[in-house]
């Protein structure tokens, strides 16, 4: 993992800040209300091999963009906090292999938090990373971006590129339904799955899927998994190339989604904290997906896809080229759900998005009516 290390290498070292010019100690950066600002902008060849972020706010309002080699569209346009592993705009304390976040201010919404990214960033003519803040006020950053320029572009390396989903709630057919009851034992295989599994990642051209983050906010307040993943390269066919055996299987875990954050994989916020909010998040550093031509990433919300919880995810991956990534919902449609004073979710129709519902076979219509009759429901 460390072989890097101990190369010696040409090259330059050089860092972006929002250091203060004066000399003074006013080291951050105000971006004004529904603008953005560049924060680093490097000519290459070169890679960006860290990030420090850090801020007290709007973690889902401002979005991280990137840019390669003066392409016409962005590679990573993701939700700050996302970016980082932090979902729904909580901040709390965690360390894995490519994020890790620092805070006092653990399991709260919002609250000064430090940020850092070790992603390696390979580029060939230009980097562009800038911070877009779509929240109703100024937004006050603090930033480091590490990078190196070299003499030529490092052989075989690919553009990092990040895309952020969400469905809120999950269009799922029987959200009323127990997971691990015989009503959720529906058969979802085939072009069932292939149509009706959430959607972490799907894209064309050449690289490899290096992981994702997924946030739950878990409206049924029981076990939101047993969700088999499923992993399609190059093409449909079934069974898929990669199909995984449960939500926290994925994630390297079993039997639920334990409190830890491990290297590769774990929770950098569990809902046992936070009531009912939940980030959990896999890396494949050493058996990354790898497709010659398109990827699609999915993985089921409850058996069958059962659950209308909502769901958001970021996924992340190496390109051979910057390609065109799909953008986030606008900001009303993104912040998380919250509750009322009596501890209710509160389901607000403006700031819903359900890009699908989940197609139901005649056997889910059958099991949906079998579980309304057993619990006395029309």
């Amino acid at each position: 993992m460390f072989y890097d290390i101990s190369l010696i290498r040409k090259g330059k070292t050089g860092r972006f800040s929002s250091w203060d010019k004066s000399g003074r100690n006013q080291d951050y950066w105000i971006i004004p209300e529904k603008s953005s600002k560049v924060l680093a902008d490097i000519k290459g060849p070169g890679k960006i091999t860290h990030i420090w972020m850090t801020q007290s706010k709007h973690y889902r309002e401002c979005l991280l963009k990137i840019t390669w080699d003066d392409a016409a569209y962005h590679s990573v346009l993701v939700p700050l906090g996302d970016f980082f592993c932090l979902g729904h705009g909580i901040v709390n304390s965690f360390q894995s292999i490519f994020f890790t976040a620092s805070t006092r201010n653990k399991g709260t919404f919002g609250g000064g938090c430090a940020l850092n990214s070790y992603l390696p960033m390979p580029f060939k003519k230009r980097a562009v990373v800038e911070l877009i803040n779509e929240s109703n006020e100024a937004h006050l950053q603090y930033f480091y971006i590490d990078y190196e320029i070299y003499d030529e572009p490092e052989p075989h390396a690919g553009y990092l590129h990040a895309e952020f989903r969400r469905a809120n709630p999950f269009g799922g057919w029987g959200h009323e339904i127990i997971v691990n009851t015989p009503e959720a034992n529906a058969v979802n295989k085939e072009k069932i799955a292939w149509n009706n599994n959430y959607v972490i990642l799907e894209t064309k051209g050449t690289g490899h899927y290096i992981g994702c983050n997924i946030s739950v906010t878990n409206f049924q307040g029981t076990w939101w998994g047993e969700g088999d993943d499923m992993i399609w390269v190059d093409g449909y066919k079934w069974p898929p190339d990669l199909h995984g055996t449960g939500s926290e299987d994925y994630f390297n875990q079993a039997w639920g989604m334990q409190k830890n954050a491990f290297l590769r994989n774990g929770s950098s916020i569990h809902e046992e904290d936070t009531c009912g909010y939940q980030t959990s998040y896999i890396f494949h550093v050493e058996n990354p997906v790898r497709f010659q031509k398109e990827i699609k990433v999915t993985i089921e919300h409850g058996h069958a896809n059962h659950l209308a919880n909502e769901y958001s995810s970021v996924a992340y991956w190496y390109a051979a080229v910057p390609t065109r990534i799909q953008n986030p919902p606008p900001v009303e449609k993104r912040l998380p759900v919250m509750k009322d004073h009596l501890a209710r979710w509160i389901h607000d129709p403006s700031k819903q998005i359900t890009p699908f519902k989940v197609k139901t076979t005649d056997e889910m219509k059958k099991l949906k009516k079998q579980w309304e009759k057993k619990h006395g429901k029309k």
